[in-house]
């Protein structure tokens, strides 16, 4: 995925859910639109440099919509977190069609938005003699171990959607969490066990059942202004479905 013309300013606030004051170089705040629903926690972190896009419509209400965060990773160079959740699908999409996520590689035909029994998930992919049925969760959590977690709240949806994919498998059917990690600071996935305790123990008991779990992690290329300018996924991260953080 290729950015073009992001505009650099410094995070004010976040605020109403789908809300944020962003203070431009030249000293105007505007208010951008969240495109993320989730506590955001550890990436809604007010006085860091975000990056936000410009909307081409002019009937819309806001003009700016925020994509990226820088944040300070102790020991190492700051990281860049994407904080727009729609664009987890178009990279993990972009990955699979270029063959990039070699687990799932070999498809014949790729489906978006397929609907199950009860659910609708991201992917379902068919070859010749299988149907796989992928779901997508951008992990964005950094915990002080240096691990990326996922949910960063309680999520009842997401763990449906875990009972979803066991029911697949039930059906001899393959079914797939794929951690899309969108934060170049995350080398490593685990299960929010200290914030969701019922999504972490559904995650490991369906992974028992023969849901796969897996991690792709994003990788950024910037300007010369240090703006992102180019993401896609790139890396296969780890996942321990039993760590908990220090904190825990």
């Amino acid at each position: 995925m290729e950015y073009t013309q992001l505009t650099p300013g410094i995070l004010v606030r976040r605020y109403k859910r789908f809300l944020a004051d962003v203070r431009l170089a030249s000293g105007e705040e505007v208010v951008a639109h969240c495109p993320n629903t989730g506590s955001m926690r550890a990436v809604n972190v007010p006085g860091c440099r975000v990056w936000l896009s410009p909307s081409r419509n002019p009937a819309r209400k806001l003009a700016w919509t925020w994509e990226w965060i820088e944040l300070p990773t102790p020991g190492a160079a700051p990281a860049l977190a994407s904080v727009h959740t729609g664009r987890a699908n178009a990279w993990v999409e972009e990955a699979l069609r270029a063959g990039r996520i070699a687990e799932l590689a070999g498809y014949t035909t790729l489906k978006r938005e397929a609907k199950v029994e009860g659910a609708r998930l991201d992917f379902r992919l068919t070859e010749a003699r299988q149907t796989t049925h992928v779901e997508v969760k951008q992990v964005t959590l950094r915990e002080d171990d240096g691990h990326g977690y996922f949910p960063d709240s309680v999520s009842e949806r997401g763990r449906r959607h875990l009972e979803s994919l066991a029911a697949r498998v039930a059906l001899g059917e393959r079914a797939v969490l794929l951690f899309c990690v969108a934060h170049t600071g995350i080398d490593a996935v685990a299960p929010a066990a200290h914030l969701d305790p019922a999504y972490a123990e559904t995650l490991r008991r369906v992974a028992a059942q023969g849901v796969e779990v897996l991690a792709y992690g994003v990788s950024v290329t910037r300007d010369a202004g240090g703006a992102p300018c180019e993401a896609m996924l790139t890396r296969r991260l780890p996942v321990d479905l039993e760590r908990l953080p220090p904190s825990a």
